[in-house]
């Protein structure tokens, strides 16, 4: 699989304190289950998922999603949020490999 997986996040720009955002996230991976066989080599393809996001405002974590193979390839997310304070807002989705994929967005809350 290459690994040129781009993870993606949207949040509004300005935000008011108190306010409930959505978070809206999508990462490109093509997902796979580990059932299928290469037509060339007859070999299975290895499983391959993101299994698991956390996401972590202002160093507290406010979610963990658990994932299992049934999630398409190139997953979308979204979930919503209070906008406490300005900060950091940072996602990491991991897969199967163990590889870790970061993407932080910065929070403006005033």
């Amino acid at each position: 699989m290459a690994k040129d997986i781009q993870p993606r996040v949207r949040i509004p720009s300005k935000l008011k304190p108190g306010e409930i955002f959505e978070v809206k996230t999508l990462v490109t991976h093509p997902m796979e289950s580990g059932q299928r066989t290469d037509k060339d080599s007859g070999k299975k393809i290895p499983k391959d998922i993101i299994h698991k996001l956390r996401c972590v405002y202002n160093g507290k974590e406010v979610l963990v999603a658990d994932w299992h193979p049934a999630v398409s390839a190139n997953p979308f997310t979204s979930f919503h949020l209070k906008a406490d304070k300005s900060g950091e807002l940072v996602l990491t989705w991991t897969d199967t490999a163990g590889t870790d994929y970061t993407k932080a967005v910065k929070v403006n809350v005033g």
